[in-house]
């Protein structure tokens, strides 16, 4: 059915209620009866999905990759379990933590779908519960029986002869004992304090003297293998047979070393999570730096959001530490076996190249010109690359020889996540070093990558480089990088844009767009933004990039509107959309308008998606699909036809309030069209993925795409025309 408007006016909304100011049709005519009704009320609750839930659906589709026996050689599927359940502990430590304080602060107030705090929590709970359980089923039941078939196993003490035990207890003694420290609680020992994370045993103690039961806690070190390879301790064969045994175990069949001339009567694992959101006044903090520090500190103590426990833990343990840590009962979680299975990445280090994904030779697509430097290759055209399947080594190398170059007067970039070993942030202090002007913009805010981000700050104000923080209020995430060369007595600059980090390593786990260009339009809106972050510059008016949260809501919404009068007028509407996360209701609204206007809309959306697509009269003409693969779906790309003359972005930001209000964000257009076609062709190749794409309903569910015809993985697809493009240049 094709809607056709009659009827215009101008849009008012609820008290409360915000909405973009344009003209829109109230009323349309069906093509089909001639009949006029009146569009639907976008604001309906049931429009909408939670976002929360949202965020749980994908984590679900992270552990389905796990569940999937076909999907992934063995390792890599407990690679998805470490995933998912990594994934879930950030989740309660930022978002269950505000959520929680939300809910004890009194707050009421509705979500976009409907839901106060406390509703949220509770169905976060639900859904939490189904999900541990169905993790720690396939772990036990299908991964473990498994691995074992391969030659990996996972003993448990009790389960070793007597020599093999006095082997472990000795090597306790000697490597794990010194870094232990037992800690009572009585009424001279105050209950003790247990970190963000920490996994602990909780010690039942019987004092024959006093004949009273004590209490202690020793804390599983952190800084020890969570799974100790039994093949590397003296006293065990080493057969071909890669065995395990849990840290945690060890210790507690190990405690009477701890506890000499006491019995301990019983020990019960357990672990918490803390709230780990870092709350800075940035008015009030005269130094950031060192804000920034003891933020990072304070996440130690934040409140205890979950308490997970051992089935076995009886109701007066559950009860003594439930009341010394705060934890009410809906966030306690028991669960049977080992807790906090993230550390089973540890795993991915053994050496079997069978039970991993086939590796993978990134190609470079610049190393095609026979050029001396970088720079001849991007004035010679614009080069795009796609992570990883395009090595990220020509990011580094951009840097690299702008450091190295005589020619290079200035470098300037915004950081936000670069990691603990970061080549870019050496090349930039070499060319701060070598005398050239070099100004960063470090984000310190980039949430758990703050210490890092210190580190090197503080590195390169040490060799010169001009440091800056960013905007008060405001998170730096866009991903930028300006050059300026002297050439033949003239000053050319050099941009690299990207939609990811500057990261190598996550150049090869992270799929994202890297952009070099000249062009002048946008390296004078770049230079200006540099000047915004830097100095005091109040410049809001940017020729062609998109900046939030100056204009990119509004230029968006602008865009989709266009696409509706290309559908009026020629039923040409179309839009394009991959990103990580939709949650904006201006946008979705506006969504939803166009595809009552017959525009045809995919969203690509890897992880939190608040539209419902196919709802009739609403969204019938919106498809939402996700892809959950090998790599992390990371590029954001916007493509609107345009009637034919395609506009294309990428860039950092996503969909969310918080991407488009409160963080300094970046899209920048394509303007070479052959890269706007291989994009597009990129963007198309992902839309016909039938292996590793997962479709959204209606009612908000989603169901793995399958079809009769051939299989399609466009990650794997990728792979190899990243291969066959090698071996042309090897040619």
């Amino acid at each position: 059915m094709f809607i056709v408007p009659k009827i215009y006016g101008i849009l008012f909304l609820p008290h409360g209620k915000t909405g973009v100011n344009f003209f829109m049709p109230l009323m349309q005519t069906n093509e089909e009866d001639g009949k006029v009704v009146a569009l639907p009320d976008f604001f309906d609750t049931s429009y909408y999905l939670n976002r929360e839930l949202s965020w749980l659906s994908f984590n679900q589709r992270v552990l389905e990759e796990a569940l999937d026996g076909e999907a992934h050689p063995l390792l890599e599927r407990v690679k998805f379990i470490s995933i998912f359940s990594a994934n879930l502990d950030e989740y309660f430590m930022i978002r269950v933590a505000g959520i929680q304080d939300q809910y004890e602060a009194g707050i009421v107030e509705r979500t976009i779908d409907g839901h106060t705090p406390f509703e949220q929590l509770e169905k976060i709970r639900t859904m939490v519960l189904q999900q541990l359980s169905q993790r720690n089923k396939c772990f036990y039941q299908d991964l473990v029986p498994s691995l074992q078939q391969e030659g990996i196993e996972f003993l448990r003490f009790s389960e070793l002869s007597v020599t093999k035990q006095h082997a472990l207890s000795h090597y306790f003694r000697k490597e794990i004992y010194p870094v232990l420290t037992p800690l009572a609680f009585d009424t001279g020992h105050p209950f003790p304090f247990m970190s963000n994370l920490s996994l602990n045993l909780a010690i039942e103690i019987d004092d024959d003297e006093s004949s009273m039961l004590k209490f202690a806690r020793v804390k599983v070190p952190s800084i020890l293998p969570r799974l100790l390879r039994l093949n590397e301790i003296r006293g065990f064969d080493d057969d071909g047979i890669i065995r395990f045994i849990w840290l945690e175990d060890l210790i507690e069949n190990n405690l009477e070393q701890l506890f000499p001339k006491m019995r301990v009567t019983k020990a019960y694992l357990f672990r918490l999570i803390r709230d780990a959101d870092v709350e800075i006044e940035e008015d009030e903090a005269g130094d950031l730096l060192k804000t920034i520090e003891k933020g990072i500190r304070s996440r130690r103590y934040g409140k205890v959001v979950r308490l997970d426990i051992t089935s076995t833990m009886p109701l007066p343990v559950r009860k003594l530490l439930m009341k010394n840590l705060g934890v009410a009962e809906r966030n306690v979680y028991e669960i049977d076996g080992a807790l906090g299975l993230a550390s089973l990445m540890e795993l991915l280090k053994i050496e079997l190249p069978s039970l991993k994904d086939e590796p993978f030779v990134q190609k470079n697509p610049i190393e095609e010109y026979s050029t001396p430097d970088i720079f001849s290759a991007i004035k010679a055209k614009d080069q795009l690359l796609y992570h990883p399947y395009d090595s990220f080594q020509p990011v580094v190398d951009f840097i690299n020889q702008a450091a190295l170059d005589p020619d290079v007067l200035s470098i300037k970039q915004t950081l936000y996540r670069v990691g603990s070993n970061s080549p870019i942030v050496k090349a930039l202090m070499k060319a701060a070093e070598a005398g050239k002007q070099v100004a960063v913009l470090v984000e310190l805010k980039a949430r758990f990558d703050e210490g890092n981000n210190i580190i090197w700050a503080r590195a390169l104000e040490d060799v010169g480089a001009h440091v800056a923080y960013g905007l008060p209020g405001l998170k730096t995430h866009a991903k930028l990088t300006l050059i300026v060369r002297r050439e033949q007595n003239k000053l050319k600059r050099y941009l690299h844009l990207g939609t990811g980090n500057y990261n190598p390593a996550t150049g090869k786990i992270y799929t994202d767009y890297s952009l070099f260009t000249v062009n002048e339009q946008l390296a004078n809106d770049v230079a200006e933004l540099f000047n915004a972050l830097t100095g005091y510059s109040k410049h809001t008016e940017y020729r062609k990039l998109l900046v939030s949260p100056i204009n990119t809501r509004k230029r968006i919404i602008e865009m989709i509107e266009r696409e509706v009068e290309w559908s009026r007028k020629e039923n040409k509407g179309r839009i394009i959309m991959k990103m990580n996360a939709l949650v904006d209701g201006k946008t979705i609204r506006a969504l939803y308008r166009a595809s009552c206007e017959g525009v045809k809309i995919d969203l690509i959306i890897r992880g939190i998606c608040c539209l419902k697509p196919g709802i009739k009269g609403v969204s019938e003409h919106i498809r939402v699909i996700s892809v959950i693969g090998r790599f992390l779906e990371h590029s954001r790309a916007y493509y609107f036809h345009n009637g034919g003359k395609e506009e294309l972005y990428l860039g950092s930001a996503d969909i969310m309030p918080r991407n488009l209000d409160d963080r300094v964000e970046t899209l920048f257009p394509v303007f070479d069209k052959a890269i706007i076609r291989v994009v597009k062709s990129d963007l198309d190749l992902i839309m016909s993925d039938n292996v590793k794409a997962w479709e959204m309903h209606a009612d908000a569910t989603y169901s793995k795409i399958s079809s009769e015809g051939p299989k399609v993985n466009s990650q794997a697809l990728f792979l190899t025309r990243s291969a066959q493009k090698k071996m042309l240049q090897v040619q």
